[in-house]
């Protein structure tokens, strides 16, 4: 018998995926990348255009699944690098606290956030990057709003299942928005 640990890096087949998001919520981290001055205030959001599956475009926010045995801060780090480039150097908090935590439903209504695919429940942060930003895998570029931009209703319109809404709370968070 062996004591070898399964480190396959997709931790479930696209099967098994299917099923464990019919049976139960599905763990996830979200980042809203920032750029800040010397003071610490946000000076601009960075946001991602992608295609989804039935080919519109959207914006969204880096976002991704904690895989088994892995932790909250590594599974961050590991989807700002993805989405975001090697260099991108992300200043990921001291404090793994998030400034809120989304429960996406299959159901719409709900709460505000919608995944037609599955129950997740996400963990969302804000993280300031001081590197070059050049997306990877599936993003097709990454776009700095001010913040006075990115809670307009135009950009937030463009945002899918909810991620205007948690655009808006990381923004207030930080104080960007009343």
């Amino acid at each position: 018998m062996s004591d070898m640990t399964e480190t396959t890096p997709g931790w479930l087949s696209t099967d098994e995926l299917e099923s464990a998001r019919a049976r139960m919520p599905i763990l996830y981290v979200e980042a809203v990348p920032v750029r800040v001055d010397d003071s610490g205030e946000v000076t601009s959001i960075g946001l991602l255009l992608r295609i989804g599956p039935d080919g519109t475009v959207s914006r969204t926010l880096v976002s991704g699944r904690v895989l088994h045995h892995e932790r909250v801060r590594d599974a961050l780090l590991r989807h700002l690098e993805k989405d975001l480039g090697p260099v991108a150097l992300p200043r990921v908090p001291a404090s793994l606290q998030p400034f809120t935590v989304a429960e996406y439903f299959p159901t719409l209504g709900v709460t505000p956030y919608h995944d037609p695919r599955q129950h997740a429940v996400s963990l969302a942060y804000i993280v300031p990057v001081t590197g070059d930003c050049r997306p990877r895998q599936d993003a097709l570029d990454l776009v700095w709003f001010s913040p006075q931009e990115a809670v307009s209703e135009a950009v937030r319109s463009e945002m899918p299942g909810g991620h205007g809404v948690l655009l808006k709370q990381a923004l207030a968070h930080v104080g960007c928005v009343g």
